[in-house]
């Protein structure tokens, strides 16, 4: 399974501007830029997108872990935070260093340690977690 998308960028990189665009059609030529990215500009950015990825793809590996257990979420509410920080170590530019993931679901019938179990596979396993050279954390807690 190959997912495609495109950037393109016109002019410097604090001046410019650039446009992506996903194969899907989600995004169609949606603004982003130095003031997306670093300041609160409206537009999207590398990093937002990673966050969505990240929280759609471990939503629904523990939607899949939680069926082969046999139990069914009524909800299942992730947010991702992804954090941009400066290099270290003698090192220009900037990485990605953190996902922080908040779960919040409603899951009849799990007992917490079952669920924070699951969860916790679930981050391992989730194809956004391993592709990310970060670290990634977890908050994860039953509703009632």
């Amino acid at each position: 399974m190959i997912r495609k998308a495109n950037a393109v960028w016109n002019g410097g990189g604090r001046d410019g501007s650039g446009r992506m665009t996903t194969g899907s059609g989600a995004l169609a030529d949606k603004p982003y830029g130095f003031k997306t990215r670093f300041e609160d500009e409206p537009g999207t950015n590398p990093e937002e997108l990673i966050a969505a990825a990240h929280a759609g793809c471990f939503s629904m590996a523990l939607a899949f872990a939680l069926q082969a257990a046999g139990v069914t979420a009524e909800e299942i509410r992730t947010e991702a935070a992804v954090t941009l920080e400066p290099e270290t170590e003698g090192r220009s530019g900037f990485r990605i260093s953190r996902s922080a993931l908040t779960l919040r679901a409603r899951i009849p019938g799990l007992d917490d340690a079952k669920f924070q179990e699951i969860a916790k596979g679930a981050k391992e396993g989730c194809p956004v977690s391993k592709v990310l050279n970060a670290e990634i954390t977890l908050d994860a807690a039953l509703e009632a």
